[in-house]
């Protein structure tokens, strides 16, 4: 029986010299000390063995499975600490390398004027309102002064959820929130995500637009001017210049088209501005008073003004983009023309 011990080991021994991984020494393991290994099998012979000699001989085993488990154990501390080493030397990094690092993606041309326009007015004061995008036809139209059966509704073909319920096709409603919430002066930006059934190379079913309302005594189309003098020259150069065109918006009256200096040939006429030397680029005008007194302002003692700009219109004047949708593309290589400013 000491043969047979023995010759157990000493092949264990053989193994174990030539065994290269850890996945291969848990083979050998189960091999002998498995519930069905070579060593396990050995107490299922305790049957044949006379009974005065089956302590000894379960000693025995025991022994053997003790030195064996041992031996594997010996073994799995060498295997397990060599391939860490090889691990670490495969992952080993050159410090001495130059480093990697990750390229910074640029602002979206469209959220840089945006910030350049909420910076220029809200250096002169303003503050920001952001209204639900999804609205009532009450704010989004009745109470700006077109009623349901007024012609104007057929100058934006509109996305309704149900006959009350819509994607704003402006952002308005703002301005009348706040007027409703809070008493004169009033000094605010409305900026954000319109909708409207329209798609060509100028137009976008989506788009962003930011309006601003100024509510106070004494307000005329003279601060309007200058108001919007200053932010022309703050968004294009001190060289811009600002013009009035009559115009009608059922919320303001008088109404007005702002046109600039074309900001490609300052005005004397090129392929950008179609030979005029103007760009229009906003509406604007006085609130009229019937949005003032559905607001709930006295509109004997308080007069104000409004105005209305798309971002993707500036944008592309700023830039030259002569497609809207390019704005919405996702095109990298166009993207990547904008620095992080």
């Amino acid at each position: 029986m000491q043969e047979k011990f023995n010759d157990i080991k000493n092949r264990l021994k053989e193994e174990l010299s030539s065994v290269a991984s850890v996945r291969l020494l848990s083979d050998i393991k189960v091999k002998y000390v498995g519930k069905s290994g070579e060593v396990t099998s050995l107490l299922r012979g305790m049957k044949d063995i006379a009974p005065e000699m089956r302590s000894s001989f379960g000693k025995m085993v025991n022994d053997l499975k003790e030195e064996v488990s041992a031996l594997i154990a010996v073994k799995e501390a060498e295997l397990k600490e060599k391939e860490l080493l090889e691990k670490y030397e495969k992952e080993r990094v050159d410090i001495t390398l130059p480093g990697k690092s990750e390229k910074a993606g640029n602002i979206h041309p469209l959220n840089i004027v945006k910030n350049q326009i909420l910076d220029a007015f809200c250096g002169m004061g303003f503050e920001i309102f952001e209204g639900p995008e999804i609205d009532t036809d009450y704010y989004c139209f009745q109470a700006l002064n077109i009623p349901k059966d007024h012609p104007a509704r057929d100058m934006q073909d509109t996305f309704y959820f149900t006959d009350n319920i819509l994607l704003r096709p402006h952002t308005s409603p703002g301005q009348v929130r706040t007027m409703e919430s809070k008493q004169p002066p009033i000094k605010i930006l409305s900026p954000g995500r319109v909708y409207r059934a329209d798609d060509d190379a100028s137009h976008s079913p989506m788009f962003h637009q930011i309006e601003g309302l100024v509510v106070d005594k004494g307000v005329s189309l003279c601060d309007l001017k200058g108001l919007l003098d200053e932010f022309v020259r703050i968004m294009f150069d001190s060289d811009t210049k600002t013009r009035f065109r009559p115009s009608f918006f059922p919320f303001t009256e008088p109404s007005v088209e702002v046109d600039v200096t074309c900001c490609k040939c300052h005005g004397k006429g090129c392929s950008l501005c179609k030979g005029t030397g103007w760009i229009e680029i906003l509406g604007a005008g006085i609130v009229n008073k019937n949005v003032l007194e559905m607001s709930g302002i006295d509109s004997n003692v308080y007069s104000g003004l409004a105005f209305g700009l798309g971002i993707e219109r500036i944008t592309m004047i700023k830039y030259g983009i002569s497609d809207i949708r390019t704005l919405f593309e996702n095109n990298v290589k166009f993207l990547k023309q904008f620095n992080r400013r």
